[in-house]
């Protein structure tokens, strides 16, 4: 009797530990995963219904429903019995997350600058005129934001490779402004959330809905018509299980295919498809060799760039020098520094840099290093695979946090179909003076060693001093707004220099002021007399207690210098 009841049945194979079986009840991280999920459409919804209210009654009462679809969800997600009926509730959670992102489209579909830019490039391509380097400063203004750069102008110019004006080429037709092209993104994203969502194991795909259509972060960037939301789009289908890539097969295909399309429709994917590949050689050289690592990456690189030049190929026929300037433009711009990174050092914790050209350097410098510690620690660090690229751009000059969130599903993508089992078996360079008996002091060692470079860049970088000292002289006042600005500037650098200035109460860059008075090249330890006059002919005053700063870019060499406007005494009205 004891026999019998311990022992199982002979016919009987007890499950994976990891087995998901439809009809089983769910674990409560399921439940919760689901509720978040749900609860997370809730953000942003009301401002969406407000505006809806008022003159489109069919989106508030669709908005509405969905506000009963987040309700019953949130209930039976947390009394349903079986995993089946919950992945049904996901579904459930997704359609609604979808419905929601559509209507807000409805709603606020006028895009950014980068909408507007990629619609008058599909007008010129369709036009058959030229694409790339051709300025088109009437579309900014009148709430269309400017990148200003250190040469005291704008770039009005396309900077992106071709793939989203070639997608929104065909949509046109749908209206004037940006529509179509925050179209196209909006839908990037929408399908990009239901291939996550059909990739993923069934117990995690709230999380896909939760990563791209809630919080409204994504839907957000998708409306401004950004054309890394469909370059994040087409990454969806690569980093999930991308460890199994290079294995051989129609998989290999697509995700090569989608690597190469990802890369032409914007820059950031060029910086996480290194990552990728060494990774790729990693795994496979564990398993088949360097041999057949080589041609497993080989593969990949082939159907990846043949895609890449084949969406490229039109403008690399007609306007090659100028297409290579344009999708290299936000790497050689020279824009004014800007994020939420270390160069805050000196844009807002000390009066500026002479040396800002040195956190450009930092973060090539990480990208080496981070790119250089993936290789030799591939085993540890491939999961984090896909997050490791953005980290480079905390150094940048231009550090915005779009550079880190827009890629976030591709960070739980990872985390969910490539977690650190799938390394055990890669291959990892080992050095003698890795493998002995103090590797672990060894490792450490190559780690800063890696990373000090980028360090050292930085401190440089932060550790410059503003070339020009700024004195405010006179500043005239008119009805609660500065009208002009006089200033006694000193360049204490043996360079002459070309500055250009502009006010600022807060983060982000003003336009640039008029020179009215004032040379526009100072020479070396020489002191003058500038005024300055606001672009719309007055600067309105923040309230008292805001910080005004007077700043004065200089593009080559490339500097910054930042002094406090003090309007209680020098000022007249």
């Amino acid at each position: 009797m004891y026999l019998a009841e311990t022992s199982p049945p002979p016919t009987r194979r007890r499950a994976p530990a990891q087995a998901w079986t439809p009809d089983e009840t769910p674990p409560q991280w399921h439940r919760v995963l689901t509720l978040l999920a749900d609860i997370s459409l809730f953000i942003g919804t009301r401002d969406v219904w407000v505006q809806a209210a008022s003159h489109r009654p069919l989106v508030a009462a669709a908005i509405s429903l969905c506000y009963a679809a987040i309700l019953v969800t949130g209930v039976l997600a947390l009394v349903v019995r079986s995993s089946r009926t919950l992945a049904r509730l996901d579904l459930v959670v997704l359609v609604t997350a979808v419905t929601l992102t559509l209507c807000a489209y409805a709603m606020k579909h006028a895009g950014s600058d980068e909408a507007v830019l990629t619609t008058q490039a599909a007008h010129q391509f369709l036009a058959g005129h030229p694409v790339y380097g051709q300025p088109w400063p009437w579309l900014f203004g009148h709430g269309v934001a400017l990148t200003p750069t250190a040469t005291g102008g704008y770039d009005f110019t396309y900077g992106y490779p071709p793939l989203s004006l070639l997608l929104t080429s065909p949509l046109l037709w749908l209206g004037h402004g940006a529509a179509a092209a925050t179209l196209v993104s909006t839908g990037a994203l929408i399908v990009g959330t239901i291939v996550m969502w059909r990739l993923l194991p069934a117990p995690w795909r709230s999380a896909a809905t939760l990563v791209c259509l809630g919080f409204g972060l994504l839907p957000t960037y998708a409306r401004l018509g950004y054309p890394a939301v469909v370059a994040l789009a087409l990454l969806i289908p690569v980093v999930v299980g991308w460890p199994r890539m290079g294995g051989g097969g129609r998989g290999d295909w697509v995700r090569a295919a989608c690597l190469g399309a990802a890369c032409a429709a914007q820059q950031l994917p060029w910086f996480l498809a290194p990552f990728l590949l060494a990774g790729v050689y990693a795994l496979r050289r564990g398993e088949l060799g360097p041999r057949g690592a080589a041609a497993a990456v080989g593969r990949i690189v082939g159907v990846a760039a043949a895609t890449w030049l084949l969406i490229n190929a039109y403008f690399i026929l007609h306007e090659p020098s100028a297409w290579l300037s344009g999708i290299a433009l936000p790497l050689t711009q020279g824009a004014v520094i800007h994020g939420q990174g270390l160069v805050d050092l000196s844009l807002y914790f000390t009066d500026g840099s002479d040396r800002l050209v040195w956190y450009s350097h930092a973060s090539l410098l990480l990208a080496a290093g981070l790119l250089a510690l993936f290789v030799l620690f591939v085993r540890r660090l491939g999961p984090a695979a896909t997050v490791l690229p953005w980290c480079a751009f905390y150094a940048a000059t231009r550090s915005q946090d779009g550079y880190y969130l827009l890629m976030t599903p591709l960070w739980l993508a990872a985390a969910v179909t490539a977690p650190p089992p799938s390394f055990t078996t890669a291959w990892q360079p080992r050095p003698a003076f890795l493998r002995g008996p103090q590797r672990r002091r060894a490792r450490l060692a190559v780690t800063v060693l890696l990373l000090c470079p980028s360090l050292a860049a930085v401190t440089v970088a932060a550790t410059g001093t503003p070339p020009l000292r700024m004195h405010v002289l006179d500043a005239h006042r008119s009805r609660g707004a500065l009208t002009e600005l006089t200033l006694r500037i000193t360049n204490n650098d043996d360079t002459a220099l070309r500055p250009h200035f502009t006010l600022t109460t807060g983060q982000g860059m003003n336009r640039f002021w008029i020179l009215v008075r004032g040379p526009v090249v100072l020479d070396g330890h020489a002191s003058a007399r500038y005024e300055l006059r606001p672009p719309d002919g007055r600067f309105p005053l923040p309230r008292p207690g805001v910080r005004i700063r007077v700043r004065a870019f200089t593009a080559t060499p490339m500097t910054l210098s930042s002094a406090d406007v003090r309007l209680d005494r020098g000022t007249r009205a």
